[in-house]
């Protein structure tokens, strides 16, 4: 038996490979497969199934090509009906691979087509359990997706029966892979490990303690924050199909002329600049946005603009093709080009951002904390107003453009995404914090803490 968890990070994503006896399974694959495609081939595998937990919200999934280029078969769980060939399994339904067993393990409540896979070991004791978006390390898949079909209350009355019914009457020395980590916007507070066990999970997240249905809908409705805008658009994308990878890579890893370049931007395209906010402040083309290769790129892009809104890139040299891939995860595929050569072969002036350290910060200055409610309330910069990165550019309009702003996040990530946005729309003077939040209360500038003060 072989088990691996693949995990990428600026998505929060867990990807798993199973194999047995020559023949391998992945589970919620990424939309680029050759990943699963080289493990396979090395290791003398032959990808017999592919399983998908459900339609996916926050990535689209590599399932459909990967089935494509192995004659896998696709397996959903039961009440998934998406547009093309997959099998769907009935619950309690069983597979095999090698010497190891999968049984489906219906869990509605993310969503109604929701499914555990439960792994059986060759003496058929249970070994693991792949949860999907059903549990999470500290927390469960988030019950409001479905506006207008189902209401969250609902599906979190579902997923409180999936909880009790087949989560936990597993034994504590069960493994349980998620298919997210901390993060990630499929839940409300995913704690920072990426897999646990039933036993861990029965003690400390907070859904498989004992209550009502009454008190597990409450608690589970409670402080959802509002998913990006891209979530509905993937999770129909994952339903209704797409096309091949390489055929976007194709189309969108196309390089720009400047005049072509201008030509695309004087056409609706948003200039994306996607280098190191370090870098990016040294200088950039005048109404660029900062989302940088180096954090959640794609989870940004798809909070912050419309799927189908028209993208030009600007990379360092040799980062094209990842930047155009890592918006096609997301269901990003309506990239214009990028500029050949980068920042460097723009011939017009550039412009900047000012950054600071945050001991020279003043207090008496406007300060904008642009990182989430929970982080806000769990301790703020005296004085600090909270504008969510989340919700801009919206929210910048009961600001004035002609004031000075110090910006900051957690670490300094988001802040140069705000400062950019803001310069976009107007400000004359945002200024990015160093460091941000953590390093702003390490400088001794006073943290009030809301719930104690």
């Amino acid at each position: 038996m072989y088990i691996e968890q693949l995990y990428t990070s600026c998505l929060a994503e867990a990807a798993y490979y199973i194999e047995s006896e020559g023949e391998a399974a992945i589970i919620d694959p990424l939309r680029e497969i050759q990943t699963y495609l080289d493990m396979a081939n090395q290791r003398g595998a032959k990808i017999k199934y592919v399983f998908e937990t459900h339609f996916h919200a926050d990535f689209v999934s590599g399932h459909i090509d990967l089935a494509k280029k192995t004659g896998a078969t696709i397996i959903y769980g039961p009440k998934a009906q998406p547009a093309y060939d997959v099998y769907t399994a009935k619950d309690g339904e069983v597979f095999t691979i090698g010497k190891l067993t999968i049984e489906v393990l219906h869990t509605p409540g993310h969503t109604p087509e929701s499914s555990c896979f439960l792994l059986k070991d060759e003496s058929l004791e249970n070994h693991a359990v792949f949860t999907g978006d059903t549990l999470f390390v500290g927390d469960v898949g988030r019950p409001d997706l479905l506006d207008g079909v189902m209401t969250k209350e609902e599906l979190a009355a579902m997923m409180y029966d999936s909880l009790n019914k087949k989560i936990k009457p597993l034994a504590d020395d069960v493994i349980v892979y998620p298919a997210h980590g901390p993060g990630s916007a499929c839940g409300k507070n995913i704690g920072k490990e990426t897999f646990s066990t039933i036993g861990d999970q029965k003690k400390n997240n907070y859904a498989l303690q004992e209550m009502t249905k009454e008190d597990f809908i409450s608690k589970l409705t409670d402080g959802i924050l509002p998913p990006p805008q891209y979530f509905f658009e993937d999770a129909r994308i994952n339903k209704e199909g797409y096309l091949s990878i390489d055929e976007i890579i194709e189309r969108n890893n196309k390089a720009l002329s400047v005049d072509d370049f201008l030509n695309e931007t004087e056409n609706g395209a948003i200039i994306l600049d996607t280098r190191k906010p370090d870098d990016f402040e040294k200088g950039f083309i005048a109404g660029a946005i900062n989302i940088g290769l180096n954090g959640q790129y794609a989870v940004w892009v798809g909070s912050l603009f419309h799927i189908n809104q028209p993208l030009v890139l600007v990379t360092e040299e040799g980062m094209e093709e990842e930047a155009v891939i890592r918006l096609a995860r997301v269901g990003y595929e309506n990239v214009k080009g990028y500029l050949a050569g980068g920042i460097k072969n723009w011939p017009e002036s550039l412009d900047n951002i000012e950054s600071i350290m945050p001991e020279k910060v003043k207090l008496s200055s406007e300060i904008l904390d642009v990182r989430k409610v929970g982080e806000f309330n769990n301790g703020h910069i005296e004085g600090a107003q909270l504008l969510t990165l989340s919700e801009m550019p919206t929210n910048l309009q009961a600001l004035d453009k002609d004031k000075t702003y110090f910006v900051h996040c957690a670490g300094g990530y988001r802040s140069m995404i705000a400062a950019s946005l803001m310069k976009k729309n107007g400000f004359r003077h945002p200024i990015n914090v160093y460091g941000g939040f953590k390093a702003m209360e390490e400088a001794g500038l006073p943290v009030l803490v809301p719930e104690k003060a």
